[in-house]
């Protein structure tokens, strides 16, 4: 389609629903109205375009029709997602503002948990809380999620006709401010039955599509630089022995995750130009490099471990476009990218104008290799943010 043709509809849906009397245009009327304009808009850039949540357009558009919403509480979430263990083949997608990673497979299940005591209580803690997150499996294997359930607020079943006419099934799952935490789509018939029980047991008494969103609140300000003292935090940076300790020490310190990035010590991050993530998976297909792909929100994070083989440029993302994982990235809207070392442990991360985490990236370790070459001397190629402005002066 030309240009000014998508001008002109995209007018004409604005004034659409500028048409509409006062007071009379309702949500589902205002998205009809943009649908009919821009019929390729996906839902949650249309509630974006509405100013409402996805969460809100979903039920307001579909509640009593294609949409059934699900119980709420403190368990629910966790146990539905239990339940959806039985689904089989299923599409498990998670998205944030600037990506989406799509992954078709089916999950494992945890083998029976032996009784585990002596722990101290610090450790104590931390497996209790770990277990609280936990849905009887989803670790490891083609569906590997980790899982925020405090942060899961409003669940939905959906049940709508896809373009080939073929009812499409799926469970959606937003946050207290109604944004995507995380949705499976049913991927075989066999998942079918399943699906329709776990919808008639956690059916919501109430079908109401109003939910009450919670209007976000404003982040604190990160903790200045000049507060920071910058030489104990890069001493305690090479003391660390276990990746899984950064997060800790991000804690101690009082520092948002990139602003550790950019204090951290100069042999153990190095700043990369936003736009490698593109030589990032083109290197990586092309050599076929096993990776993972860490990509998530606050609710839940889905990690993808494997080769690549089909990446493009299309629809406004740099994509991997394989039968089996998806990968959209925004990366135009990226504003820095890193290189770290941490406990012998080489990644790559990638931060948006808010400084939150879009995607990570890490070679897949194994017994043989707990440091994939192949993955080092891909990262190395990488370039220094500003080296090519540089090199152009």
């Amino acid at each position: 389609m030309k240009p000014h043709h998508r001008f002109v509809l995209a007018l004409s849906g604005a004034l659409l629903i500028s048409a509409l009397p006062a007071g009379a245009a309702s949500l589902t009327e205002q998205y009809e109205a943009l649908r009919a304009a821009q019929p390729r808009l996906a839902l949650r850039d249309a509630a974006a375009k509405l100013n409402v949540s996805e969460a809100e357009l979903l039920a307001a558009n579909g509640i009593g029709k294609t949409v059934t919403r699900l119980q709420e509480g403190e368990n629910v979430p966790r146990e539905i997602m239990r339940r959806a263990l039985d689904l089989g083949k299923v599409m498990a997608l998670t998205r944030n503002e600037n990506g989406v990673l799509e992954r078709t497979g089916v999950a494992t299940r945890m083998k029976p948990q032996e009784v585990v005591t002596g722990l101290d209580a610090d450790k104590e803690k931390e497996r209790e809380a770990r277990m609280r997150n936990i849905a009887g499996g989803y670790l490891g294997g083609e569906i590997d999620l980790r899982f925020t359930f405090k942060n899961w607020k409003y669940a939905f079943a959906v049940a709508q006709p896809g373009k080939d006419g073929v009812i499409a099934r799926s469970l959606q799952f937003f946050d207290q401010y109604g944004n995507a935490a995380h949705k499976v789509y049913v991927r075989s018939e066999a998942g079918v039955p399943v699906f329709d029980k776990i919808v008639a047991d956690f059916r919501n008494p109430v079908q109401s599509a109003d939910l009450k969103v919670a209007s976000a609140s404003a982040k604190p300000a990160p903790k200045p630089d000049s507060a920071v003292d910058v030489k104990e935090f890069q001493q305690a940076w090479n003391e660390i022995n276990d990746v899984h300790q950064f997060n800790r020490l991000l804690s101690e310190f009082g520092v948002t995750r990139e602003q550790g990035l950019r204090l951290g010590p100069a042999d153990k991050v190095r700043r990369i130009d936003p736009l490698a993530v593109r030589q990032l998976l083109e290197q990586a297909a092309k050599r076929q490099i096993d990776i993972m792909a860490f990509l998530g929100n606050d609710a839940t994070i889905q990690i993808f471990s494997g080769k690549i083989n089909k990446v493009q440029e299309t629809g406004g993302y740099f994509n991997v476009l394989d039968p089996e994982f998806n990968l959209h990235l925004r990366d135009t809207n990226f504003v820095s990218g890193y290189v770290v070392k941490r406990a012998g442990v080489v990644n790559v991360e990638f931060y948006d104008k808010d400084g939150r985490e879009v995607v990570s990236f890490f070679g897949v370790r194994s017994r043989e290799q707990p440091v994939p070459q192949a993955w080092i001397d891909l990262t190395a190629t990488l370039p220094t943010a500003g080296a090519s402005r540089q090199a152009s002066n």
